[in-house]
C-alpha cells in the first residue's frame, strides 16, 4: 500500500488520509505528533475563526486538600448536597449534578420537584470555574448568579427564596458555618450563592491519557487514537468549535437540532437575546470527559457517541431552508456555516471517537458529606 502522508512544507499544513493506513503510515503519524505541541502539523482551522491550541490540565498537587478546608468550600458543599435547599426537603443541587456521574446525572432531561421534567440536558459541572458564561444558552454570567434558577425553578427544587434564609438561619449548624466563612451569622442569599459557587469552582477534572501524552509521554496514545487527534484537527474539523484547554470556543452555534415547528422545538440562544440569527443556538459544550457525560447535546437525545460524530458527518445542511416560505422565515433556523459534510469513513469516525476516549479521564467519585447539618 503506497504511503498517503504529504506534508505541505511550504503552507505548514499536514494533509493525510486516514481511511487505510498501514502500519508505516501509522508510525508517521505517531512521529508527527510524538513531539512538542509547537511542533505538531497545524490545524486546519476555517478563516475568521480564532483558536487555542491544547493545553494538559495540570496535576492535582497537595493543596487541592487544604483547599476543600477553607470555610467558604466546606459550607458550600454541604449546601450542595443538602436537599433542604429545595422545598420539598427531598432535591438537592447534587440530584441532578451526581458526583458518581461526572456531576451530570446520565437522563435524557432532568427529572425534579414532583417528578417534573426539565426542558434540557443537564450539563456536567466539571470545570465550571473555567466557563464564561451559564447554561446551554448563556443566560447566566458567572456561577453565582447561576445558582438561583434551579433553587427557585418550579420543575427543579421548587423553593420560595423568602423561606430559604430562615429555614437555614433556624439551624445552627449552618449559624456556625456560615460565621466561620463569612465573620458574621447574619447572611442572606448573597452568601449563600457565593458559598455555593466558592464549591463549585472545585470541581475539575482529571488528567486523561491525553494530558499525559501532551506533557511527553507519547505511549499513552495508541495508534488509532493518534489518527483520531489527526483528524479532530484536520479532516473532522471539530477544532473549529472545539480547541484551548477544556475543548470549547465559549461561543454559541446552531447545529442543526432546533427542531423549528416540530417536536423538541427549542429556539436556544435566541430566547435570550431575541435576536433572529441566535434561533437554534446553543453553547459549545467542554469535550474533557465527553465519554461520562452521555446522554449528549442540549436535549439528551444523543446516547451513542458514534451517532453524535455521524450527525456531524453529515454536515447537517438538510435543516437549512429549502423553499421560499422558510427563506422568507427570519426564525427559520440557519444552519452554522462551519457544519459542514464532512466524508468521514467508518474507520476515521471509529479513530474519532477513539481520541475522545482519550480525552476522557477516570471518574473522581467526591465522598458525600457524612453528617448533614440539623
Amino acid at each position: 500500500m503506497k504511503k498517503v502522508l504529504i506534508i505541505g512544507f511550504i503552507l505548514g499544513i499536514t494533509v493525510l488520509s486516514t481511511a487505510f493506513l498501514s502500519d508505516e503510515d501509522l508510525q508517521d503519524l505517531r512521529s508527527l505528533y510524538s513531539k512538542p505541541i509547537q511542533d505538531w502539523p497545524k490545524p486546519n482551522i476555517d478563516s475568521g475563526v480564532v483558536y487555542e491550541e491544547f493545553k494538559s490540565l495540570p496535576k492535582i498537587d497537595t493543596s487541592y486538600f487544604s483547599l476543600m478546608e477553607q470555610p467558604k468550600v466546606k459550607l458550600g458543599k454541604m449546601l450542595f448536597f443538602d436537599p433542604i435547599l429545595s422545598g420539598s426537603n427531598q432535591i438537592s443541587c447534587s440530584t441532578c449534578h451526581n458526583p458518581q456521574t461526572s456531576f451530570g446525572d446520565h437522563s435524557t432531561v432532568p427529572v425534579g420537584h414532583d417528578h417534573l421534567v426539565g426542558d434540557r440536558n443537564t450539563i456536567s459541572l466539571l470545570n465550571v470555574a473555567a466557563r464564561k458564561s451559564m447554561f446551554w444558552d448563556g443566560r447566566a454570567h458567572s456561577l453565582e448568579e447561576q445558582a438561583l434558577s434551579p433553587i427557585e425553578a418550579h420543575n427543579e427544587m421548587a423553593m420560595d427564596i423568602t423561606k430559604l434564609v430562615p429555614k437555614l438561619k433556624a439551624i445552627p449548624g449552618y449559624t456556625k458555618l456560615f460565621k466561620e466563612a463569612f465573620g458574621d451569622d447574619d447572611f442572606s442569599m448573597p452568601e449563600i450563592m457565593s458559598a455555593l459557587a466558592t464549591f463549585q469552582r472545585t470541581l475539575t477534572s482529571r488528567r486523561s491519557r491525553f494530558d499525559e501524552f501532551l506533557d511527553g509521554k507519547y505511549d499513552a496514545l495508541n495508534d488509532d487514537e493518534i489518527a483520531g487527534l489527526h483528524l479532530f484537527r484536520t479532516k473532522a474539523r471539530c477544532m473549529n468549535c472545539h480547541n484551548g484547554q477544556y475543548f470549547t470556543d465559549e461561543d454559541f452555534h446552531n447545529i442543526g437540532l432546533t427542531y423549528y415547528k416540530r417536536k423538541y422545538e427549542d429556539l436556544g440562544r435566541y430566547k435570550v437575546t431575541k435576536d433572529p440569527k441566535d434561533v437554534g443556538k446553543f453553547r459549545t459544550p467542554s469535550l474533557r470527559d465527553v465519554l461520562n457525560t452521555n446522554p449528549w447535546m442540549h436535549n439528551g437525545l444523543f446516547d451513542n457517541i458514534i451517532g453524535v460524530i455521524n450527525m456531524y458527518n453529515s454536515g447537517m445542511q438538510m435543516n437549512n431552508p429549502r423553499n421560499a416560505e422558510q427563506e422568507a422565515d427570519p426564525m427559520h433556523p440557519r444552519i452554522d456555516p462551519l457544519m459542514k459534510k464532512l466524508d468521514l469513513t467508518r474507520e476515521e469516525i471509529r479513530q474519532v471517537a477513539a481520541f475522545l476516549d482519550a480525552i476522557t479521564a477516570t471518574k473522581y467519585r467526591m465522598p458525600r458529606p457524612e453528617n448533614l447539618p440539623r
